[in-house]
């Protein structure tokens, strides 16, 4: 079974790190490795005896003819305006998919990443014209003003908490916003001059990509054509390429998995697994495709490719700089080196981690749970890591006399990040105990048997909790997995359901949840649980009240309760457990007391109750009661 959960909305519940992110945040920080690499390979290329070879190699010209047609750029320019418009693309894929069913859609949650963000801007900027005030150094404010993320996530795993999770989650998401404004800077500020015919045709191209979100199209031929032609265009118009990317990644679109799709995939598959037959293998494969959004297959593609490659790449390209003959001194004495610096480690201190700080205590939102101010202070020290971006616009912004200086500014604003960034978590660590920047594992409030809702003998030696909710379908789904784990230990299982309603996305889930808790009040909780997840499209009052009867209960009685939502302190007590402990979607299972993580089909959660099991500090140990 896929690891999917249904994530609310509202921001106390904002829901746990889907799979496609966490896949993201590892993609990210592996790549960060290479990019280090490349990095201290291009400075001891191009400071070697063999210099020469690398300015000449990067100045190599390639072409793309077709008829009379000719695409003609230096390996350099193929880089810096194709390979990284193909890294700006998966940019925009990743924030299309978090605005869309990711951990931004409760717009409620970015208003502080987005004030951080723009402090994370404004400030470096200022810092660097305070320093650099005039002539052509002046052009090298968008110099400071982004952040490399894939340098940020990997350096966080090195320096920061043990366990970051909610942290880069806050700052993947403010990082969402200095990349638009970043790219939206490259294209107004720092374009050549535009070709209107060519910007008429990226725009068709943009309006294309539109119509092909809007009519659903689900294959990804036509996205990746119009992609295409949409680049060309604006390298042909003379904006930046990167701007292509951006907007193309934006435009493609992403949703949540679809039950009627999923279902219908698997129907499919069935039917091959029956009749091996190409056809039915075909017909099989077009509706597992049609079931995963445009966006994410991709992603999928192209996200190892950007991070193993292309920005590798990148690095090995823009950051030799030769140091020797005094360049080195030349830099160190130089404003647009020291803005840099400033900017970047400074400004972005400042700027993210200050004005984070500052909007939580003015009300503008909240820290994420989890997280303490110093490590949001440490967060927005390694902000300055600016790297890919600033040394992208570092070839914009500058000529040849001042690209050498520049880029050795925001080499140093890199180490000097690093360090400060080290030494803000080891004080907060030190000093306030803020040790881990994740979301609580444990289960908040015990298992008691004389509350809880247990199948099984309340005295089992294990444990298995899940906070549900009676209209997700993936809960639904779970019930069987459920059935099966109960079937394989007997008596040596205990099974424990609390509530997690999730009305923002489900109008029924509270509803629902009131309803099995009048039926418990008169002795049959599991059988209306049973009924509830077998009908989760027929969850009206009227349908509750049929189940009712059904079941023999007392119905006015049973309506009564609903009406006047008599165990509705209930339910929020469940809700406000499932906060402490960690959970922000469903299902969401603990073993023992301890939350899980990851697959949830019964071969998995088996084997995690074995591995409790064989480990007893795991597990929690039942009370006496009686269910």
């Amino acid at each position: 079974m896929a690891t999917t959960t249904t994530a609310p909305r509202r921001h106390q519940l904002g829901g746990q790190l889907s799979a496609p992110l966490r896949r993201f945040l590892a993609t990210e920080s592996g790549g960060a490795v290479l990019l280090v690499v490349a990095t201290l390979v291009a400075l001891g290329w191009a400071n070697s005896t063999w210099s020469e070879t690398y300015s000449r190699i990067w100045s190599t010209e390639l072409a793309v003819e077709v008829a009379d047609w000719a695409l003609r750029m230096d390996l350099h320019h193929w880089i810096n305006d194709g390979l990284m418009a193909v890294f700006f693309l998966v940019i925009g894929l990743e924030v299309r998919r978090d605005l869309s069913v990711g951990e931004l859609t409760d717009r409620r949650k970015l208003r502080l990443p987005l004030l951080a963000g723009l402090g994370g801007m404004v400030v470096p900027a200022v810092l660097y014209l305070l320093v650099n005030s005039s002539g052509e150094a002046a052009n090298g404010w968008g110099v400071v003003i982004g952040t490399d993320t894939a340098f940020l996530l990997g350096t966080l795993a090195l320096v920061g908490p043990a366990t970051s999770t909610q942290l880069r989650v806050f700052l993947l998401t403010l990082t969402v916003v200095d990349d638009i404004v970043a790219v939206s800077v490259i294209g107004l500020v720092y374009s050549d001059d535009l070709d209107a015919v060519a910007l008429a045709v990226a725009l068709a191209a943009v309006a294309v990509l539109v119509a092909l979100g809007r009519s659903r199209v689900w294959r990804t031929w036509p996205y990746a054509l119009t992609i295409l032609a949409l680049w060309l265009a604006t390298v042909a118009s003379g904006l930046h390429a990167s701007v292509a990317g951006m907007v193309a990644g934006l435009l493609v679109p992403s949703f949540a998995p679809r039950r009627q799709a999923v279902e219908q995939a698997a129907r499919r598959f069935h039917a091959f697994r029956q009749s091996p037959l190409a056809d039915v293998g075909r017909s099989a494969q077009d509706a597992l495709v049609r079931a995963v959004p445009v966006n994410e297959r991709m992603q999928l593609v192209l996200h190892p490719w950007t991070s193993y490659f292309i920005v590798p790449v990148f690095a090995l390209a823009n950051a030799g700089v030769d140091l020797r003959g005094g360049v080195l001194g030349e830099a160190l004495r130089s404003p647009v080196t020291w803005g840099i610096v400033l900017g970047l480690v400074l400004g972005k201190f400042v700027g993210i981690g200050g004005v984070a700080l500052l909007g939580s205590r003015l009300g503008v939102g909240r820290l994420p749970q989890g997280v303490g101010p110093g490590q949001i202070l440490g967060g927005g020290a390694l902000s300055g890591i600016g790297f890919t971006v600033s040394l992208l616009i570092v070839g914009l912004a500058f000529g040849p006399e001042l690209q050498d200086e520049a880029t050795v500014g925001v080499l140093l604003a890199l180490v000097l990040a690093t360090l400060l960034g080290w030494l803000v978590f080891t004080l907060a660590a030190v000093l306030h105990g803020e040790t881990t920047a994740g979301l609580p594992t444990v289960l908040d409030r015990p298992v008691d048997p004389e509350r809880d809702h247990v199948r099984g003998s309340v005295t089992a030696p294990l444990t298995l909790v899940e906070y549900a909710d009676f209209e997700c379908p993936f809960c639904g789904r779970a019930t069987g997995v459920v059935a099966e784990v109960r079937a394989h230990f007997g008596a040596d299982l205990r099974y424990v359901m609390r509530h997690l309603p999730l009305p923002d996305v489900h109008p029924h889930a509270e509803l629902a949840a009131l309803a099995v808790e009048s039926a418990g009040a008169q002795g049959r909780f599991w059988e209306m649980h049973d009924l509830l997840f077998e009908h989760q499209g027929q969850l009206e009052t009227e349908d509750l009240a049929g189940y009712a009867s059904e079941l023999g209960l007392d119905v006015e009685r049973f309506l009564r309760d609903l009406d006047d939502e008599v165990h509705s302190d209930r339910i929020r007590e469940d809700v406000r457990s499932a906060e402490a402990s960690g959970a922000r979607g469903t299902p969401t299972f603990f073993v023992g007391d301890q939350r899980h993580v990851g697959p949830y089909d019964a071969q998995t959660l088996i084997a995690e109750l074995e591995a409790s099991r064989r480990d007893p500090a795991r597990e929690e140990r039942p009370r006496a009661g009686h269910a």
